[in-house]
C-alpha cells in the first residue's frame, strides 16, 4: 500500500525490534489515515525537493513502543511522527538539510534535533497531525545524566 507517490506503508511500519520480539505493528484505521497525512504533507513535499528520504522509524503499535522504552505520549504510536536519517547515504541530502527544509518550509506539530552536534543532528524527529492546530514546535535533543531531555530551539 502506498501512503504517498514515494513513501509505504511497509516502510514506515517496518521494524527489526517488532520481527525479534514477535510483536505484532499493524496500524488500524485512524493510524492509517494519520500515516498518510504526515506522508502526504511532510514526507512527500521533502522527497521531491530534496531526493531520497530515508526513514528510520515510522509508526510503532503500543506494545512495540513499551517494548523499546518510547515515551507513552509518541505520536509514532498515532501514525503522525516519522524519524528520518539520510545521513551517511551517498548523495542524498543531509540530516541538517532535512531539518532546515521542515523548518523553512513545512507546517508540523513537531520537528526535533535528535543529538548529534550542533552541525549535524543524528536523526531527524517530525510529527504532524490534522486533528488539532500543529504547534511548529522546534526541539532539540540531549542527554543528561543518563536522561533524554529537550530545550527549544
Amino acid at each position: 500500500m502506498k501512503l504517498s507517490k514515494n513513501l509505504s506503508l511497509s516502510e514506515v511500519v517496518k521494524s527489526n525490534n517488532a520481527i525479534r520480539k514477535g510483536i505484532d505493528n499493524s496500524p488500524n484505521n485512524d493510524h492509517l489515515e494519520s500515516l498518510e497525512d504526515v506522508a502526504k504533507d511532510i514526507f512527500q513535499p521533502l522527497r521531491d525537493d530534496l531526493g531520497v528520504i530515508y526513514v528510520s522509524s515510522g509508526y510503532r503499535s503500543d506494545a512495540l513502543n513499551k517494548a523499546i522504552g518510547g515515551s507513552r505520549k509518541s505520536q509514532h504510536s498515532k501514525g503522525e511522527a516519522l524519524d528520518l536519517d539520510n545521513d551517511n547515504k551517498n548523495g542524498a541530502a543531509s540530516n541538517t538539510e532535512i531539518f532546515n527544509y521542515i523548518k523553512d518550509n513545512l507546517d508540523f506539530d513537531q520537528l526535533i534535533w535528535e543529538f548529534g552536534t550542533d552541525e549535524k543532528p543524528d536523526w531527524v524527529h517530525v510529527s504532524y497531525t490534522t486533528k488539532r492546530p500543529n504547534r511548529n514546535q522546534i526541539l532539540k535533543a540531549y542527554r543528561q545524566s543518563g536522561k533524554t531531555k529537550y530545550k527549544s530551539m
